[in-house]
């Protein structure tokens, strides 16, 4: 007979998942009801105004796809995107190379804009990519998780001043903890996860369609090549029409309608402040010690700290020893800058003053066992 199987209760303080409160998990223990059951309908649609709360939006077309954030991410490229298609995409990390990756598997032609890992996208760049190009797809991310930096997307719909286009963001990282404003920045399409800012279980990807981006749907010469992930028959389930199109995961949105409703009582305005005044705090923590932060202020993400390894220490070893003996998890780099930054998650639950405090300290004692003067 197998073992039964305990995993540890770490302090998650990695890229995500972030910890999952009590509460949440207790929702998912509740009865699996059938998807058309009506007490379970009743439950999709609180958790569709609850998504357009967070999204700060009133999109029909707001719901939780089942799938993790890289579901939303080519659930709405899919869905947009037509074969030989041109799209601008920002690129300043990891994800936002993703999104270039993912649009070219489904027939785009993209036209990178680029910047320096750590560095936001020059907005005059895009303007001019945009002007040349004949493209009416523009994608970006708004929290680059790799990084650590924040996108100032309040500039995105400036390009409608040039050319009518669908707007695409990347709100993974964000929703939940920092504001993302899709209908007052312009953003048509945009797609987060479940395990981060919000504070449920990695499984589900939130996601957003504004009237324009569906009405670009709509007009398809051809279906996208993703039954699974086409949006028009995922919406059919969650509108009233209730047609069926998968089996909906249960257990999992009840912990995302669990999740939100933590969100709307501790109110956004209050949240967003919790994770900025904690990021902050941690910011000052790691420099006292000594240590830098790999991006300006003005830039940094709330939800993902990222701190550059100083010289002669291993990575690796760092964050092994975190993990043993103190049992809190963070997350290296990776791509161009593995190596050379951790990466601190400080979101949902786990944004708190007493995590800061843990983190730093037991961060200090290691690096000083490890030979760097704190």
């Amino acid at each position: 007979m197998p073992k039964p199987f305990n995993p540890p209760p770490r302090i998650l303080l990695g890229p995500g998942p972030s910890n999952v409160d009590a509460r949440v998990t207790r929702a998912m223990t509740a009865p699996v009801l059938g998807y058309l059951d009506p007490v379970y309908l009743e439950c999709l649609n609180e958790i569709q105004e609850q998504l357009r709360t967070v999204f700060e939006t009133r999109n029909e077309a707001t719901l939780a796809l089942a799938g993790t954030g890289g579901a939303g991410m080519e659930a709405c490229l899919a869905n947009l995107i037509e074969d030989g298609e041109e799209i601008i995409v920002g690129v300043n990390g990891f994800f936002g190379q993703r999104l270039a990756d993912l649009a070219e598997r489904w027939g785009a032609r993209v036209i990178h804009v680029e910047a320096e890992w750590g560095q936001p996208l020059d907005m005059n760049k895009m303007h001019e990519a945009f002007r040349k190009s004949g493209a009416r797809l523009i994608a970006m991310v708004h929290a680059e998780t790799s990084t650590g930096m924040r996108q100032p997307i309040e500039e995105l719909k400036s390009l409608r001043d040039i050319r009518d286009a669908v707007t695409i963001v990347d709100s993974v990282t964000s929703l939940g903890a920092i504001p993302v404003g899709s209908d007052r920045n312009g953003i048509d399409a945009s797609y987060s996860c479940s395990q981060k800012g919000i504070g449920a279980p990695p499984g589900l990807s939130p996601v957003t369609f504004s009237e324009r981006a569906m009405e670009k749907i709509r007009r398809r010469k051809t279906a996208p090549r993703s039954w699974y992930l086409d949006i028009q028959l995922i919406h059919k389930y969650w509108s009233s029409e209730r047609v069926y199109h998968h089996t909906s995961p249960a257990s999992m949105n009840y912990a995302l309608r669990e999740a939100l409703a933590m969100i709307l009582e501790e109110g956004l305005q209050s949240r967003w402040e919790r994770h900025r005044t904690n990021s902050e705090s941690f910011v000052a923590g790691i420099e006292a010690m000594g240590l830098e932060m790999l991006v300006a202020p003005e830039h940094r993400l709330w939800t993902l700290n990222t701190v550059r390894i100083p010289a002669g220490i291993d990575d690796a070893i760092v964050r092994k020893r975190l993990l043993e003996e103190y049992n809190i998890e963070i997350g290296a780099g990776f791509g161009a800058l593995k190596g050379k930054i951790w990466r601190v998650g400080l979101m949902g639950s786990g944004s708190t003053q007493n995590n800061v405090m843990l983190l730093l300290a037991a961060l200090g004692r290691v690096l000083e066992q490890e030979g760097f003067s704190v």
